[in-house]
């Protein structure tokens, strides 16, 4: 008798099920598990393999999926994330056909849905099968057709026709004999996601375009009322839209390069865009520079478009960009009657007097079903005690706090009691205000938003509430002269509980670096809290060009560690508000290989702070140059990680120069400015400061050791200082990252100036001796030989004595990541030099401090 052998390539049960169906339906999970068994074992006996392809004979049914060739990507059966907690939905135990990532990614991402507006209850007696026309549909429990294709494909087409799912995430409908004759594919009908290789457009032809919609919520995969789509007046910009109707935020037109209003998007070493306009469509698709990346942009749940990509060695997604860059510019995102602040979790509030319209889709991040009121309005009364507000009418709530919405409708009245009289006799006014005028809001209350410290000058805005959720005028005098009579008892007590409110306020308050960093917004930090947080500056991290950088622990349940620089030095011209606004500039400034900014300290004694996220290995000197010259692992750093550590620091530069809205040159790039994250992950720091405490050098080179090294010659000639300042600079990290040791070496025995290392590479280079750069601690079979060659191509070019000879940091990183070649760059004529001139003196003095400190 043959035996069974169970093969990877079999059925897969439920890869992608969130929440198991069988616990919400105890009197079914037999039957559903015997059916589940049957399949498994049928599969067995009748050795079918999974395949990426769908045929007349093969069908998804139950526990049965399809994987594309790769790997990449897997279509089934699956239940999204909080659909068994939103009992208050029809869809709460539905399924779902859809796709997802297969492998690096989890847990499962669905990409694509067929069937997001209609569920299945039962994907066991369901199946997603070609048709007798030809179609690919979707067969529910009761044998009804939920989903299809919903193509021509010509007479007796179900044995010609296949669905065969592909790599780039793609769902195919072809004919079974021509890969090239595609009747459908799923990248036309995108759901709220949009892959790399897929187009999101117009067809000018049909009229129907491809549109981004969002989930409903984080557990309804129906369609939301926020969408993306290409300007339908036929320019090459794109709306988000509100309930498909009213345009929240614009793209811009594309320059060829970018989006005018997505200016992140230059960071195009990653992505690939393309606009495509012809008499038949336009549109946009992208691909990825790497394809080994995984990103994905998608429409979020609460009306913002997200580029994220997948980071294995963080295990989650990370955002690259978002827009609208503030959650609270998202138009209706908190529904009617509610506030948005962004500072705040949940980011929506129902005004007072009024609760969640529908409390499980607001639980699952769904808000623009808004608030609804508490107590009905009495409305309609148009006499004298409704107009001054008799306690059985409808009374007016002072919102403080709260920005007036937009467009109201502005009536006479020489006073704030005659516009109060002017909206309480009209039944459809909801709040009023009066400052340089009488303005009335009419019918639902929209985009409110929590004010900023900031505002100044706003209107007061008085919410209209029925009289039984107004506090009692008379209740209100009984109690204030209940406590005016109160006795010494009463008065301690009152002392008492101020007291305990203090100790209760202190402890908040004592939470709050945890509370806003993870939120991910900019702070303004008080100096008591800061100065607490790291004990009175009392564990020193190191200094640099900017002050000094002092360790701190968040208080709170977090505990989060975190550095804190003192700056020193700052431009005598700024002024509290330029610094604010500047610190503001560097804060909204985010990117994988750059130190993310999370606070910043404004004292009245002119101390300023900015706080920082801690980098647990420190600084890339201290594993290059440190006593034990090696990371937190307590080995020799590794020639593949210093390769990464070199493209990682390339990556941030390059995000600095061309990937903000101005250029940011940094000034300052050595090894003490290039940090470690607990992965070894690059993360250049201080970037933005050289505008601080401005470009005037001359004293941090005195009292900043080694920073002369990695000057480009400009500096010292004083020429105008570009981009191309922080090229020379990294080109001299570079050879430090490749040799381990310094760039002015120092001799065995006295103390004296031995070579100048840039200039042996330089020379080696030439001579094609690159392998005898390479740290005398790392076995040279270790290190890739063309990836040495190349590091060491790159640093002399990038040391060129013109800056015009130089490389941008764009065709450095895509030098270092192999894209294109590099040639053997000539020997600069000024390492020649620093071995004649008056450099000499500086290294040899250099050289002597060395030497006496080890």
């Amino acid at each position: 008798m043959k035996r069974a052998i169970l093969s990877p390539h079999l059925v897969h049960l439920h890869i992608c099920t969130f929440s198991p169906h069988l616990s919400h339906a105890p009197s079914m999970a037999s039957a559903v598990q015997v059916q589940l068994v049957v399949t498994a074992i049928l599969c067995l006996s009748r050795r079918c393999f999974a395949s990426d392809t769908i045929s007349a004979s093969s069908a998804v049914s139950g526990g049965r999926t399809v994987v594309s060739k790769g790997g990449s990507f897997e279509l089934g059966f699956f239940r999204p994330p909080g659909a068994s907690s939103n009992a208050s939905s029809s869809r709460s135990s539905g399924y779902y056909v859809g796709i997802w990532y297969k492998k690096d990614v989890s847990p499962c991402t669905p990409v694509w849905i067929a069937n997001r507006a209609a569920p299945v209850a039962d994907p066991a007696s369901s199946r997603l099968a070609i048709a007798a026309d030809g179609n690919l549909v979707l067969i529910n429990e009761a044998n009804a057709l939920v989903w299809s294709t919903n193509v021509t494909s010509g007479a007796g087409a179900s044995n010609g026709t296949v669905a065969v799912i592909l790599d780039t995430g793609n769902l195919v409908l072809r004919r079974k004999d021509d890969d090239e004759f595609v009747l459908w594919q799923s990248m036309d009908h995108p759901t709220d996601t949009w892959l790399p290789g897929s187009r999101l457009g117009l067809n000018k032809v049909t009229g129907e375009a491809q549109v981004l919609t969002a989930w409903k919520n984080s557990g309804d995969p129906a369609p939301g009322v926020f969408s993306l789509g290409i300007d339908p007046a036929g320019t090459s910009q794109y709306f988000i839209f509100w309930n498909r109707t009213v345009p929240y935020w614009a793209s811009g037109e594309w320059n060829g390069n970018i989006f005018a209003g997505i200016p992140e998007m230059t960071s195009h070493y990653i992505y690939n865009f393309e606009f495509v306009s012809d008499a038949n469509a336009s549109y946009f698709t992208y691909s990825l520079q790497d394809p080994a990346i995984i990103s994905r942009l998608v429409v979020s749940v609460s009306g913002q478009i997200t580029q994220l990509t997948w980071v294995p060695s963080a295990d989650e997604w990370i955002l690259i960009w978002s827009e609208p860059h503030r959650l609270c510019d998202v138009h209706a995102v908190c529904g009617a009657f509610a506030v948005c602040d962004e500072k705040s979790e949940p980011f929506c509030s129902c005004l007072s007097g009024f609760r969640a319209a529908s409390p499980g889709d607001w639980d699952l991040g769904d808000h623009t079903k808004g608030c609804r009121r508490n107590t009905p309005l009495q409305c309609g009364s148009t006499s004298t005690s409704a107009a001054t507000g008799d306690k059985d009418d409808d009374d007016f709530l002072l919102i403080p706090g709260v920005s007036p919405p937009k467009n109201p409708s502005f009536v006479r009245a020489s006073s704030d009691r005659h516009c109060r009289s002017a909206c309480l006799i009209d039944c459809n006014c909801n709040a009023y205000s009066y400052g340089d005028g009488c303005a009335l809001w009419h019918g639902d209350l929209v985009n409110l938003q929590r004010q900023t410290d900031e505002a100044a000058g706003a209107r007061n805005l008085y919410l209209r509430l029925s009289a039984m959720d107004m506090a009692s005028k008379s209740t209100k005098k009984t109690i204030a002269l209940a406590c005016a009579g109160a006795s010494a008892a009463l008065i301690l007590a009152l002392f008492a509980m101020a007291f305990v409110l203090v100790r209760m306020l202190r402890k908040r308050r004592s939470m709050r670096f945890t509370q806003e960093l993870e939120r991910g917004n900019l702070v303004a930090f008080r100096y008591s809290d800061v100065r607490r947080a790291t004990k009175n500056f009392s564990e020193k991290l190191g200094g640099g060009s900017f002050g000094s950088v002092y360790k701190g622990k968040l208080p709170g349940g977090g505990g989060s560690a975190v550095a804190v620089k003192k700056l020193e030095g700052l431009r005598s011209d700024m002024g509290d508000k330029q610094f604010r606004n500047e610190v503001r500039t560097i804060g909204t400034i985010h990117h994988v290989n750059l130190v993310r900014l999370r606070g910043f300290c404004s004292c009245s004694g002119g101390e300023r702070l900015l706080v920082y996220d801690y980098m647990p290995n420190g600084s890339l000197d201290k594993a290059l140059f440190g006593k034990s010259s090696s990371s937190a692992t307590g080995a020799v750093l590794s020639w593949g990680a210093r390769y990464q550590i070199a493209l990682g620091a390339a990556r941030g530069l390059l995000y600095l120069h061309q990937g903000c809205r101005d250029c940011i040159i940094h000034c300052d790039i050595k090894p003490e400015n290039i940090l470690l994250d607990d992965a070894l992950v690059a993360k250049v720091a201080d970037f933005g400061l050289a505008k601080l405490v401005g470009r005037d050098f001359s004293r941090v080179l005195t009292t900043v050791r080694g920073t002369i090294g990695y000057l480009a010659p400009e500096w010292i000639s004083g020429l105008p200082i570009t981009a191309k300042a922080d090229v020379y600079s990294f080109g001299m990290l570079l050879l430090e990252i490749v040799s381990g040791r310094r760039n002015a070496r120092c001799s065995a025995a006295g103390g004296a100036y031995s070579e100048y290392f840039p200039l042996v590479a330089a020379r080696k280079v030439r001579e094609g001796e690159v392998v005898g750069l390479l740290d005398e601690r790392l076995d040279s079979g270790e290190a890739d030989l063309q990836e040495l060659d190349r590091a060491c191509r790159v640093a002399c070019w990038c040391v060129q004595d013109e800056e015009a000879n130089r490389p941008t940091m764009e065709q450095v990183v895509q030098a270092l990541e192999g894209v294109i070649t590099v040639d053997v760059p000539p020997v600069p004529v000024s390492l020649k030099v620093f071995t004649d001139d008056a450099s000499y003196s500086y290294f040899s003095d250099e050289c002597s401090q060395l030497k006496s400190s080890s």
